[in-house]
C-alpha cells in the first residue's frame, strides 16, 4: 500500500533497514563484553559463585529498577547463587539511588558484594564507604556518568562510551561499525542487567543459551516504562518480550494483567505504559516499591492475585490524590498566567505523585512546569519540560539558593528551602526569558508521517501499521493528516462534556474521530471545513468493528 510505504520512507526505513525493522531479530543481539567493565564484573561474580558469597541486588523504586532487580534475582537463582537478597530503597526514607545509610544496613547483613541496577554511576562516597566496610560493588546503570568512575569493581554503563567516544555516536547509535565499541547506548537499566546475564551465561552453568529469553517479559516492561528509544536492541527485546509476556510463566504478571483488564494475547507496548506500569509505580509513589517487587516474584497464583489487587487499589488511591493535587495546582497556575515557566507549591502534595501532575500541567498550559511539596521548612519537587528549555539547567542556575537538584533536560528534581520558592520562580523564568526561545508550543504539535484521504484509512492500512509496533520513544505511532474535511457531526461526551466525537466527510467517505479532554477549538460545528492530524484504529464494540481515528490536532480551513 503506497501510504504505508510513504510512512516507512519518511522514517528512513528502506532497503535492509526496512527489513530489519519490520522483522526484529533477537539473534542480532550485541556482544555484552563490548560494554565497559563487563569482563571485570563477570570475573568477580564467578569468584562470588565459587565461594557462595552473600550478594545484595540494590534496585531502584521505579519499574526499570524493579524489573532489573528481578532479572538478576531470577538469573542468579538459575546460576546457583545461594545467598542473594534485594534491597529496594524507599522514596520517602532513603530517597533516590545508593545511599551511605543503605550501604551500612546492607553491610550489617554480612553481604560481601552489592550489585546496583539502574543507579550508582555517580555514587562515589557511597561506594567508598562500602569499601571501608569490606563490601565490593558492581554498578549496572544507564544514567549520566562521572568524568572519573567511582571505585567500584566494575561500572557497567553504556553512556561511558558516549563520554569517551562522543564523535563515534549519533542518537546513541554508532555512526559506522567499530569492532571494539558497543553499537547501541540507550539501553534501559533492565537492558544493562540483561546484558550482564548474557555475559554470565558464557562462564556459569544453569541458564542454557536461549533460556534467558524467558526474562524478556521483564526487559520489555522496564524498557517501555523507562521511555528509552525503541530502536536497535531495545526494539528487538520489546518485540520478543511482548511475545514472552503473552505466555508469561510469572504468576505476578498474569495476575497484574488480569486486574488491569489486559488480555495476554493482545498485550502491546501501550498495555505496559498505561496499564501495568502505573499500577507497579503506584506502590513506590505512595508507600514502598517492595510491594511491586513482591508481586513480580510471587510464585503462588492466589498470593500473586492478592498482591496485584493491592497494587490496583493503590493505583486508584494514587489517581484520586493526583486529581486532587492537579485541581489545586490549576488554581495556583492561573495566578501566574504571565510566567513562561510555572512553579507551583503547597503543603501535602505527595512528592511521589507531583511528577505526574507536572506533566499534566505542561500538557494543559504548554509551559515547562515545576511542582513542589512543602514539608516544614523544606520543599521537594519535580519538573517537566519540552522543546529547547532544560529543566535541569534552570535548576543549576539556582545552585546558590537550592539544597540539591539535577536530572535531565525534560525531567528533573529539586530540593530547596520553602522561603526561597519565590526567588526560585523568578530565577527559572529569568533563565527562560534570557534564552529568547521562539515558537516553542509548535514543538508540541503532532508531526504527520504522511498526508492522505479518508478512503485510504482502512482495516488493511491499520493492519500494516501494526507491523511497526512496538510503539514508543523513537518509534511513535504513525500520525496521518487529512485536509479539507467537512464536519458533518459533533457529539459531546463525558460527565462535563469534555470529550468530543466528530464525524468528517471527504468526498464519499465518512470517518468518526474522538478526542478526550479536548481543547475548546476542537468543538467545531457541522458545515465547517478542517485539516486534522489523527491516528487510525479499529474500534470493537458489541461484536461490531469499525475504523475510527484518535484526533490529535485540528485546524479550521
Amino acid at each position: 500500500m503506497p501510504v504505508f510505504e510513504d510512512i516507512l520512507v519518511a522514517r528512513g526505513l528502506t532497503g535492509r533497514a526496512r527489513d530489519a525493522f519490520l522483522n526484529p531479530s533477537y539473534d542480532a543481539k550485541h556482544d555484552p563484553f563490548l560494554l565497559p567493565d563487563v569482563d571485570k564484573a563477570v570475573e568477580r561474580l564467578v569468584t562470588a559463585h565459587a565461594h557462595q558469597e552473600r550478594i545484595t541486588i540494590y534496585g531502584d523504586y521505579d519499574i526499570d529498577g524493579l524489573t532489573a532487580t528481578t532479572i538478576l534475582l531470577d538469573a542468579f537463582e538459575s546460576f546457583g547463587f545461594a545467598h542473594v537478597d534485594a534491597f529496594i530503597p524507599n522514596r520517602f526514607v532513603e530517597g533516590y539511588g545508593l545511599t551511605v545509610d543503605a550501604v551500612e544496613k546492607i553491610a550489617a547483613t554480612g553481604a560481601q558484594l552489592i550489585i546496583t541496577v539502574d543507579c550508582g554511576s555517580l555514587s562515589e562516597k557511597e561506594i567508598v564507604r562500602a569499601g571501608e566496610l569490606g563490601v565490593d560493588v558492581i554498578v549496572t546503570d544507564h544514567h549520566n556518568v562521572a568524568p572519573v568512575q567511582p571505585p567500584a569493581v566494575a561500572v557497567i554503563n553504556p553512556k561511558r562510551l558516549l563520554q569517551d567516544h562522543p564523535d563515534k555516536y549519533e542518537d546513541f547509535l554508532l555512526k559506522e561499525p567499530v569492532d571494539s565499541l558497543y553499537p547501541f547506548l540507550d539501553l534501559a537499566g533492565c537492558g544493562v542487567a540483561f546484558k550482564l546475564v548474557q555475559a554470565l551465561q558464557t562462564r556459569l552453568k544453569g541458564l542454557d543459551s536461549g533460556q534467558e529469553k524467558w526474562l524478556l517479559d521483564l526487559v520489555a516492561l522496564g524498557t517501555v516504562c523507562d521511555v528509552v528509544t525503541l530502536v536497535d536492541e531495545n526494539r528487538a527485546n520489546v518485540y520478543w518480550g511482548l511475545k514472552v509476556l503473552s505466555q508469561t510463566r510469572r504468576q505476578g504478571l498474569k495476575a497484574l494483567m488480569l486486574v488491569s483488564g489486559v488480555e495476554p494475547t493482545k498485550v502491546n507496548a501501550r498495555s505496559l505504559g498505561f496499564a501495568l506500569g502505573p499500577r507497579m509505580n503506584a506502590a513506590g509513589r505512595l508507600e514502598t516499591a517492595q510491594y511491586a517487587l513482591d508481586m513480580l516474584r510471587a510464585t503462588n497464583p492466589e498470593d500473586a492475585l492478592e498482591k496485584a489487587e493491592l497494587l490496583d487499589e493503590m493505583n486508584r488511591t494514587r489517581r484520586a490524590e493526583q486529581d486532587a493535587i492537579y485541581k489545586e495546582a490549576i488554581l495556583q497556575a492561573e495566578q501566574f498566567a504571565d510566567d513562561p515557566v510555572l512553579v507551583v507549591s503547597a503543603v501535602g502534595w505527595n512528592h511521589g505523585i507531583i511528577g505526574i501532575v507536572a506533566a499534566k500541567l505542561l500538557e494543559k498550559y504548554k509551559k515547562p512546569t515545576y511542582v513542589l511539596e512543602e514539608m516544614g521548612e523544606e520543599a521537594k519537587g519535580s519538573a517537566r519540560s519540552y522543546g529547547d528549555f532544560s529543566a535541569a539547567d534552570a535548576i543549576r542556575a539556582s545552585d546558590d539558593i537550592i539544597t540539591k537538584g539535577g536530572g535531565h533536560k525534560l525531567a528533573a528534581g529539586v530540593t530547596l528551602p520553602v522561603a526561597k520558592i519565590g526567588v526560585f520562580r523568578e530565577r527559572v523564568n529569568a533563565v527562560y526569558r534570557a534564552q529568547n526561545l521562539q515558537n516553542q508550543q509548535d514543538l508540541l504539535l503532532p508531526k504527520a508521517d504522511t498526508t492522505t484521504t479518508l478512503d485510504i484509512v482502512t482495516e488493511e492500512l491499520i493492519e500494516l501499521l501494526a507491523s511497526l509496533e512496538p510503539y514508543g520513544n523513537g518509534n511513535p505511532q504513525p500520525v496521518l493528516r487529512s485536509e479539507n474535511l467537512l464536519v458533518i457531526g459533533q457529539r459531546r461526551m463525558g460527565a462535563d462534556g469534555q470529550h468530543v466525537k466528530l464525524t468528517f466527510q471527504d468526498d464519499a467517505t465518512k470517518l468518526d474521530m474522538l478526542a478526550f479532554n479536548a481543547p475548546e477549538h476542537f468543538f467545531v460545528e457541522p458545515g465547517e471545513y478542517v485539516t486534522v492530524w489523527y491516528q487510525p484504529d479499529v474500534n470493537e464494540w458489541n461484536g461490531r468493528r469499525s475504523v475510527e481515528g484518535r484526533l490529535l490536532h485540528l485546524e479550521t480551513a
